[in-house]
């Protein structure tokens, strides 16, 4: 679901029932564990985490209007999503997280190169989240983002 709503309280007001306890519970989780610097805001019609331009005035290089992203929230047609770009960057993380989560939760991981997919009936790993969550700082975020993706000038 793309929302047009302006506040993350507006935008769990129009999230369907079934899907609210989800999003309250991860938004809370990620919310306790997120390291100083990230801010909540609405971003791409979904609950965003990013690193406001008063950190990092370059923001994101796809459109520098925008902060420089980190973490979404959403709750899609048939499952709720979970985004984290750090694991999309550093191959470490993504690996710590994988094993993590076929310790803690039976079943497959259903996920993409950044997103994670929780159907209605999934186990969501809360505290797994959360741990996940507070591995990269805003300075580490900002680094591994610039490693990977921004096109810095020549010297």
């Amino acid at each position: 679901m793309i929302s047009e709503a302006k506040t993350v309280e507006e935008y769990i007001s129009q999230i369907p029932s079934d899907q609210k306890v989800q999003i309250e519970q991860l938004r809370k989780s990620i919310k306790n564990k997120l390291p100083k610097g990230f801010k909540e805001v609405m971003n791409y019609g979904m609950i965003g985490y990013v690193v406001p331009h008063s950190i990092y005035p370059d923001g994101y290089h796809c459109n520098p209007q925008l902060p420089l992203p980190f973490l979404a929230l959403a709750a899609q047609k048939n499952f709720v999503a979970f985004y984290h770009m750090g694991i999309y960057a550093d191959p470490q993380l993504l690996k710590w997280f994988t094993e993590a989560y076929a310790k803690s939760v039976s079943g497959k991981l259903d996920m993409g190169k950044s997103c994670m997919r929780f159907k209605k009936n999934s186990v969501i790993p809360y505290d797994l989240i959360g741990e996940l969550v507070q591995k990269l700082t805003v300075l580490d975020w900002i680094n591994l983002y610039e490693r990977n993706y921004k096109k810095l000038p020549k010297k």
